[in-house]
């Protein structure tokens, strides 16, 4: 009788020390926007010291990217992803506009020199040219 009831106490306690994960259904690219068809929610027993879990709520209320790949059935952390900052500038000469991601680092009358997201330096003149 003893070991009936344990083993009912076992099996009740089995959820409780768990801790609701957000886990990829499927592999997420590098700087992709999360969206929650591609994210399950899952209990599991046990995380990795260092992975501070992302929540459903934090994904609902703001966008994020991710900061490298992330493979099928993994945990998502919240060191994993950041916010979503639109850092694009869009150049418009005239009739036709140009959309770049990057950051503006100086202007001036005759050229605008931006950063790319991939640490290079690109001059572009205010009439179009590039050099």
């Amino acid at each position: 009788m003893i070991l009936k009831l344990s083993f009912v106490v076992f099996l009740l306690n089995i959820n409780l020390f768990a801790v609701s994960v957000l886990i990829s259904k499927e592999s997420i690219n590098y700087e992709e926007k999360l969206n929650t068809s591609k994210i399950l929610v899952q209990n599991v027993d046990e995380i990795h010291k260092t992975c501070i879990p992302l929540k459903l709520s934090e994904l609902q209320n703001e966008e994020y990217i991710t900061l490298h790949h992330i493979n099928k059935n993994t945990i998502i952390c919240s060191k994993d992803v950041k916010k979503y900052e639109n850092e694009s500038i869009i150049f418009n000469f005239g009739g036709v506009k140009i959309e770049k991601k990057g950051k503006i680092i100086y202007e001036n009358k005759d050229f605008i020199r931006l950063k790319n997201t991939d640490g290079t330096i690109e001059q572009i003149y205010k009439d179009g040219r590039t050099k």
